[in-house]
Order: C-alpha cells, then structure tokens, then sequence
C-alpha cells in the first residue's frame, strides 16, 4: 500500500527539513501540530495543521492535540477488514500510512535540574500512543522513532512509493523499545523522587553506545549499554575515546575497575588493572612518579594492563606509559606533546574524562549496581562506603605514618577480589592477593607476589580473620600493622595474636567483599 498521509510531530528537529522536503515532493500529505508544523511552515514545506484535520482545537494548554477519532482510527484502522473501512467511512476517516514521532525531552529537563511541574508537563501522552497505535498496525503502518532512520525511508519511498514489511516490522520493534525506554526514564524519576531503592517492578533504560567485536570470549556475542544521562561523577561509558583500537568488552570491564580505585583518592594516583583486579597502585608526588611507583609493585603484571590517573597526563608521564606494553589509559587529559608521544603506540587506546581530576567532593557517587545471573538479576547499591573512623582493636596503636598506610591499603583492597589481602607501604601497594577460597591463600599469595620488601607494610583484609592463622600469615610476611572489618567470634583470639606479634590492627567496622 503506498504512503499518502503521513503524520510527523517530533521534538527532535534532527532531519526534519530533509524529511519534510522529501514527503513533499513525493506528494505525500503532511499532518503535522505545534513546533514541527511551524518549523515546517517556515520551510516552505506544504503542511496540514491536525486541528484542521479532526476538526477539534488544542485545547488544555496543548496538552490534547493529537488524542482524536480522526488520527487515532486513521492509524488503526485495518485497510484489509471490511468492518474497520466501513467505520472509517461512517466518521470521515482518512487513513494515516506513515507515523513520525519522537517524544517530549522529558530525559533532558531531569538532567537541567528542572522543578518537578516542568519536568512532569515534558510527559508526552499524545506521542506515545501514537507510536503504539502506529506499531501496533504494522501490516498497514509504518513508524519511525529515530532521526536515523529517515534516509532509508525516504530512500524506499522513493523507490517504490511504500516501505516493505520488513522494514516496518524493524521499525516496529524500535518504536516499542523508545517507548518502553520512555517509560523506564519516567518511573526510574518519579521512584527516585520517593527514595524507592527496589521498587516491586524494576524498569532502567539503557541506550546502546556500540557493538563490541565479541564478549569475555570470541564465542560470545555483546554491546556496551550505557544510561541515558552521563552520572555525576566520572564513567567509562562517557568518556571520550581518543585513539587506538576499538575497545573490547574485557577492556571495558578493566577500565571500569580501574577507575572506580583510581576515585578512591584525592592524592595524585596511578592504578594498575590487570583481569579485573588491581596489580598496582601508588600515589607519587607527580602523576609520573605515582605511575612508576604503581608499576613497580608488579612489573610483570603490568604488562598489557588498564592505567587510570587522576592526573593530566604530561609528557614525563607519557615516555613512562611507552615504556610497556599497556592496552588503555584513562586520564582527566592529555598534554599535546604528551598526545604526540603516545601516538606511535597505534594500538594503545586513550580515554580522556576530564572531571577524572577532580575535586573528589564536586561527584555524587552512588546509584545501583546490576549483575545479571541466569533467569533473574540482582541488584545493589553501590559500593561506596567509606570507614568513618578506625578503631584500635589490641594494646599497639598506629603510629601517624602507619594509619596513613592502613588508609591507603584499605582503599585498594575494595577493589580486589575477595578473598582480598593488600600489602602496602608509603602510598605504594607491596603485595596484592585476591579471589581465593581461603584468607591465608589470600595472604601467602599477596606476599608471594611482592617484589618490594614487605617488613614494616600495613596490611588490609577485606573481611574478619575467621582464626589467628591469617594474622599469623601476614606477620610472618613482614606486616607491623592491619586493618580489617572485624566482628568474627574469635576476633578476641585474632586480636591477642595481633599483640603477641606486635601488628598494630585497627577496625572498620565495615567489610568490602568484591564477588
């Protein structure tokens, strides 16, 4: 059925005036209201006012327009069934072929700040149902939700005059999809406005940023998905890419990780990531020197690892990043002779997100973590927690220089897999164990893995010492001082082992379990 009526209402303007000009010339009828009928109109393009065509007024402020028999029957009715042409006919019904709408910046006046009457007069009801009136009827209608796709149905129209079913069932499924996304942004707000953490019902639109060559494994097919709004604190999905290859779905996971320890600090900080789990971290009196101090708690590790700095990357920086091979860096910015060194390392791939540098206080992080298992998905608030304040457990005290270690070491060992065990000396990680089945697993792994001396380190335990043996483990390593959560029913015997072997422990009273 060719197309000879279409109704085009958007609020994004993007390739309106090509769309207009093309209907036009192909002599299709344009029904159009408010902004895009005057934004056509003074194009020059031909347009039919929809209170012209119903025969009905806006009325309530603009907020009823489009909700008539005369569009609403015109886009439902079954061109094939005798008893809807016959309706159509009674009531002066002209059939609508072709609907073009998107709807209400509602997303954008949430992300202005905008008071809660305005962002709810930027809910679109006439848009919405006509899109789903419009998807509904695909065997008579064709739908278009995204600017994008305007090209190819001029370009079949053109051709032929009408658009192939295929084509109107891909569109189809893109419009109940932009609705459904809709829909989500308004009740993920309203939710929001109630401090609803879980609601019965949970809807999060996501937009798709790209495809991804393939997941964790070549078999294994994925995208990134990102929010519709950027958060306010830095994130990986907003960032901008500035060169090297396309990054990977475990890329992406990586300078995730990386950035979430890399935000635990004010200081200048360098973080190493390697398999999801941090290899180094150190903070340096220049973002050169804390990279260096990162990558020399585990070399080997460090190659072809994920780097995020809270710094601008500068050239001293720059030379020390092409010293090993690396897969990404992510940074605040990049000094241009900085960008002209890294640009011979053609794979290397930099990310650039500029409130990275700071001030700390100025991001609002939080939010829900999601993590999909088979047949459901659980969902979390973030973890964000800091330990307000460090309670000495045993008779020994942290000297000034050892709580600023036990500080530093706890920060990175939130960010490890549990089990999760950090070694750190002078802003600098010495030894890192994570992902065991067993806490004394944890601790022999970190010390085995150290490179730098581990006497006089502080030591972080992302959960309680179940038994005095992990204790007993990281002393024998060389650790004077401990942090850890406690609250295990023998933390009595764990802390009598912490004075018999002279470690200063201290307790946060919160547990950093990373599954």
């Amino acid at each position: 059925m060719r197309v000879q009526r279409a109704l085009v209402s958007v609020s994004d303007k993007r390739g309106l005036e090509e769309l207009g000009r093309a209907l036009a010339n192909l002599k299709i009828e344009i029904l159009s209201t408010g902004g895009t009928a005057k934004a056509l109109s003074s194009l020059g393009i031909p347009v039919k006012q929809v209170a012209d065509h119903t025969g009905a007024p806006e009325i309530l402020g603009g907020r009823v327009k489009t909700l008539h028999p005369r569009i609403h029957g015109g886009i439902l009715g079954r061109r094939d069934l005798e008893s809807d042409e016959k309706d159509m006919a009674a009531q002066n019904i002209a059939p609508i072929d072709l609907v073009v709408v998107n709807l209400y910046p509602f997303r954008e006046a949430v992300a202005r700040g905008a008071p809660l009457a305005e962002v709810t007069e930027e809910i679109d009801i006439g848009g919405p149902s006509m899109i789903r009136s419009a998807a509904k009827n695909v065997a008579h209608v064709a739908v278009v939700v995204d600017p994008d796709d305007y090209p190819r149905v001029v370009s079949a129209l053109k051709e032929k005059g009408e658009l192939t079913q295929e084509l109107r069932n891909e569109l189809q499924a893109k419009a109940f999809a932009h609705t459904a996304a809709y829909d989500a942004s308004i009740s993920s707000y309203f939710l929001g406005q109630l401090g609803v953490p879980f609601p019965q019902q949970l809807s999060r639109p996501f937009e798709k940023a790209q495809d991804l060559r393939y997941g964790e494994n070549p078999h294994q097919r994925a995208a990134l998905y990102k929010d519709p709004l950027p958060p306010p604190e830095p994130s990986v999905p907003f960032a901008t890419v500035l060169q090297g290859k396309e990054l990977s779905y475990n890329n992406l996971l990586d300078l995730d990780s990386a950035l979430g320890c890399v935000k635990e600090f004010d200081e200048t900080c360098a973080v190493i990531i390697k398999h999801n789990t941090p290899c180094g971290v150190a903070i340096g009196a220049s973002i050169e020197d804390a990279y260096r101090r990162a990558r020399a708690a585990d070399e080997v590790s460090a190659f072809g690892g994920i780097v995020a700095v809270n710094r601008p990357v500068d050239a001293a920086l720059a030379r020390a990043l092409g010293e090993t091979f690396l897969e990404c860096v992510i940074a605040p910015s990049y000094a241009t002779e900085a960008r002209d060194l890294l640009a011979a390392k053609k794979n290397l791939r930099l990310l650039e997100s500029p409130t990275l540098a700071g001030p700390r206080s100025t991001w609002k992080r939080g939010g829900m973590e999601l993590r999909g298992i088979t047949g459901g998905m659980l969902v979390q608030d973030r973890d964000v927690g800091e330990a307000a304040e460090l309670k000495t457990a045993g008779k020994l005290a942290p000297t000034a220089e050892q709580l600023n270690d036990l500080r530093f070491a706890w920060k990175v060992c939130k960010h490890v897999r549990s089990n999760a065990i950090v070694f750190a000396k002078g802003g600098q990680t010495v030894g890192i164990g994570g992902g065991q089945t067993s806490r004394v697993e944890a601790v022999k792994l970190a010390a085995r893995k150290a490179v730098l001396p581990l006497a006089g380190t502080a030591v972080a335990s992302d959960a309680f010492f179940p038994f005095r043996d992990g204790l007993d483990a990281c002393a024998d390593a060389g650790a004077t001082s401990c942090v850890q959560p406690g609250g295990s029913v023998r933390d009595a015997e764990v802390f009598a082992a912490a004075d018999e072997r002279g470690v200063a422990m201290v307790l946060t009273g919160m547990r950093h379990f990373r599954h």
